[in-house]
């Protein structure tokens, strides 16, 4: 038998409590990957404005965790309840630093976070097969109550924040269900013009797989 805190600790014990704090270290490193992404991003903008997106494949790893990571924040802020397309969830809580957006193509949500606070989730429409949204980390180049497509028709896009020089967004639109954008991410309506409210011009945009 293992000692362990003046007591004795069986051999499965032990190896059960140490897989358990190497999968926090791993959580805790990929979530300062994810961060330091975010903070050097954030810190590039002032002086560069019209800084391009961070494309690379650490950048889109970095996402990818982010995303992970918002995914059991949100089980910790508002419970195990799925959300149906088009609703939402905003708590009334401060945070405690910048905004960030982070968006998870796989589970079509985007999160606001405060610094390490997570204060909203929502459900998205990403791009469709062929006209897929591209990942990595990405500035707020742009933002506009109301926007028209040039590409499309001159299709509204309501509360559009622009992410890159071809026109990829955030916007208010339909949600069905599933990817069906030629690229930008939908939002709820309600959730869109919250969200309006509370980035600016340089706020990053973290999209992962």
């Amino acid at each position: 038998m293992l000692r362990h805190n003046g007591g004795t600790e069986s051999p499965f014990a032990h190896w059960a409590n140490q897989k358990k704090q190497l999968k926090k270290s791993n959580e805790m490193n990929r979530l300062a990957l994810a961060l330091a992404v975010t903070g050097a991003f954030a810190l590039w903008i002032p002086s560069v404005p019209a800084i391009a997106a961070i494309e690379s494949e650490e950048a889109r790893e970095a996402a990818s965790d982010a995303a992970a990571i918002a995914r059991h924040d949100m089980l910790e802020a508002f419970g195990e309840q799925s959300l149906k397309p088009g609703q939402y969830r905003w708590r009334n809580v401060a945070g405690d630093g910048e905004p960030r957006v982070i968006i998870s193509l796989g589970d079509q949500l985007a999160f606001l976070y405060r610094g390490s606070t997570l204060v909203a989730v929502s459900t998205i429409s990403s791009g469709k097969p062929g006209k897929d949204t591209p990942t990595g980390v990405f500035p707020i180049l742009e933002k506009k109550r109301m926007h028209r497509s040039i590409k499309y028709e001159n299709a509204p896009m309501p509360f559009m924040q622009r992410i890159d020089q071809f026109g990829i967004a955030l916007h208010a639109g339909r949600l069905p269900g599933h990817p069906a954008s030629h690229g930008c991410v939908r939002l709820p309506g309600e959730f869109a013009a919250k969200l309006f409210s509370v980035t600016d011009v340089g706020t990053p945009v973290l999209i992962g797989a």
